[in-house]
């Protein structure tokens, strides 16, 4: 289970264009490493969209946002380029780091049990140590919290 203080663990999965990416590649950045379950679902949307528009202010505090799903690349290829997202999203169908970071979870869903993403958000430092971790996400306002973390 990861925790807040403790260093971030490794991750090596494809973007949407199919390009290897890891979390060492941004070492000496912020990282907001977000998990969501589904490309063009609303919330999913919402929260990217939000993440887009805020991606200036965080560049100008030395932040990159990767977003994580089990979509396929070329679920999230579609998804980036209808949102014009500007930011990388990373696929993850076999659920290997979904479950290191511990938020695929049993949900429930008008009484119907299934497992799923826990909407989080894991927001790591430039030494790789993860400072703050949000769990079962609230899509609106959430990045204004993140920020208010990374801008300390």
């Amino acid at each position: 289970m990861i925790q807040e203080g403790k260093k971030a663990p490794a991750l090596k999965l494809q973007n949407q264009d199919g390009k290897t990416v890891q979390l060492k590649d941004f070492t000496g950045k912020k990282i907001v490493l977000y998990f969501y379950p589904k490309d063009m679902t609303s919330g999913c949307t919402q929260e990217a969209c939000d993440f887009r528009d805020s991606l200036p202010a965080l560049q100008a505090i030395n932040a990159v946002v990767l977003g994580v799903s089990p979509d396929t690349v070329a679920l999230h290829k579609k998804f980036t380029e209808k949102y014009s997202l500007n930011f990388d999203l990373l696929s993850d169908p076999g659920k290997e780091i979904l479950e290191k970071y511990g938020v695929w979870k049993e949900k429930s869903m008008y009484g119907r049990k299934y497992m799923g993403v826990e909407r989080t958000t894991v927001v790591i430092d430039e030494a790789g140590k993860i400072i703050k971790i949000f769990a079962k996400v609230k899509v609106a306002g959430h990045v204004k919290e993140v920020n208010s973390v990374l801008a300390g």
